[in-house]
């Protein structure tokens, strides 16, 4: 019988320990700044009822969804003329759970039924694994990582200042410099639309101009009159795309293309009150640069993201020396739980996009030395009285807080400094005969190749240096 070659399903990944210690920095310097803000630690099951996440996504996420069979004889309840009607009518006979395709709907659904015990406004922040049956592609996997941060239960603009804030405090703190937090409002869109004559249709407007940097400004005018966008519509969005200037200047001026549009004014309004939050909070957002010596935070017209659900401010963010995408994105919604039932409960929230800052710090070689944890030391054996005179010594770094360990067997000295340089061990302590008699330890430098004869204590008192 031939054995199998092992294998990992499509669109997932193994994270190798070098893999997993750069991850565990990133999430760390993330989970230090939600806290820091008062958002506190959820998760949620890693499968949902069916009925939880049919619904909530579309059509098309609907069919991204994992699916998982019921256990035992699943088809005990479908009969031969259940097939005929469609895939949909199958799913519900045979399968009651799925894999979590976000983070979004299953915190609706813990809001909804936890609403006695919440404490609104409530801040809580996740980082779990989502599952995705998409097609397998470069920077795209069926499962990976969401960094979800949201505040549910107040209409404060405040929470939108603080979540400009915290993008901007973990990104510094990851080392990044020239990075832009995009801001825009749904209102002002909307307004947008309304003023050139097209009331009702920013979502159209929105999904083209949202491609301008990909297709161009006459690549933008061909889509739009392609939905059916009046060619004078058209005409009067051009001058939006070149708008120039500092954060005031841009309100300014769409102050005066919004007209008395009412959404356009609540949007112009929300991003006066932000700005004017961030201001009193002195934040390093509103004064410090990137490279082009623009401010950080950066009125974008043109960001249109997730259009149909958000509701208020919308956010993103992007790392301007590098070419990825965006990092980081967001913004504010009206009706998160009433999808549940539970009506007007308005949030705001934004996730970070942990695969991506790992590409980017790689690319600047941003990682610190700091975030390669490891053994520091090695104890070499050479017989089972070098092992047990060992054991001790083991124990005192360990104690003193070393991460050390002994070579398991006496082996070779070859094979075991061998061992220390594949794992990047810095140093290693050689005990011999001569080490137990003198009680002067040899310590290795690893990388300058010298050595020298200490106690354990001047060991311990230089490793801890």
């Amino acid at each position: 019988m031939s054995k199998e070659k092992p294998s990992i399903p499509k669109g997932t990944r193994d994270f190798g320990p070098a893999v997993v210690v750069k991850r565990n920095y990133i999430f760390n310097t993330i989970k230090r700044t939600f806290e820091k803000f008062g958002y506190l630690p959820l998760e949620t099951p890693a499968m949902e009822q069916l009925s939880v996440l049919t619904g909530k996504y579309g059509d098309e996420g609907d069919q991204l969804l994992f699916k998982i069979l019921n256990s035992g004889d699943f088809l005990s309840k479908t009969k031969p003329e259940d097939l005929e009607q469609g895939y949909k009518n199958i799913t519900r006979k045979v399968a009651e759970k799925g894999l979590r395709y976000d983070l979004t709907v299953p915190f609706a659904r813990f809001v909804v039924m936890n609403r006695n015990e919440i404490t609104f406004p409530f801040k809580r922040y996740q980082i779990q694994p989502v599952w995705r049956a998409d097609r397998p592609q470069k920077g795209r996997y069926r499962e990976f990582y969401q960094c979800d941060a949201d505040v549910v239960g107040t209409n404060s603009l405040l929470c939108e200042a603080e979540i400009v804030q915290m993008i901007n405090e973990v990104l510094t703190a990851l080392g990044l410099t020239d990075f832009t937090i995009k801001i825009n409002h749904r209102g002002i869109l909307a307004g947008i639309a309304e003023a050139i004559g097209e009331k009702g249709r920013e979502g159209d407007i929105c999904v083209v101009i949202d491609k301008l940097d990909k297709i161009g400004a006459e690549g933008v005018r061909k889509e739009l009159l392609e939905r059916g966008i009046s060619e004078s519509a058209v005409a009067k969005l051009e001058p939006l795309y070149t708008l120039e200037g500092t954060n005031e200047q841009l309100l300014e001026q769409l102050q005066s293309i919004l007209g008395e549009t009412a959404e356009g004014q609540r949007g112009l309004a929300d991003l006066r009150e932000v700005w004017q939050y961030l201001s009193k909070l002195n934040s390093q957002a509103l004064t410090a640069s990137n490279a082009s010596g623009i401010p950080r935070l950066m009125l974008d017209v043109t960001l249109a993201r997730g259009l149909s659900y958000y509701t208020g401010c919308i956010f993103e963010v992007k790392v301007n020396n590098v070419s990825m995408g965006s990092i980081s994105g967001g913004g504010r919604y009206d009706n998160l739980t009433g999808m549940f039932g539970m009506p007007g409960v308005s949030g705001v929230g934004f996730s970070f996009g942990v695969d991506r800052i790992y590409d980017v710090l790689e690319e600047l070689m941003l990682f610190p030395d700091s975030s390669q944890v490891g053994t520091k030391v090695l104890l070499v054996q050479f017989d089972k009285d070098s092992e047990f005179y060992a054991l001790p010594v083991l124990q005192q770094l360990r104690d003193a807080g070393i991460a050390a360990e002994l070579y398991p067997e006496p082996a070779k000295l070859k094979k075991q400094m061998g061992y220390a340089d594949q794992k990047s061990i810095p140093y290693v302590i050689l005990i011999g005969s001569e080490e137990m008699a003198s009680g002067k330890l040899k310590l290795r430098d690893m990388q300058l190749g010298e050595q020298q004869d200490l106690t354990i204590e001047e060991i311990i008192s230089l490793l801890i240096k």
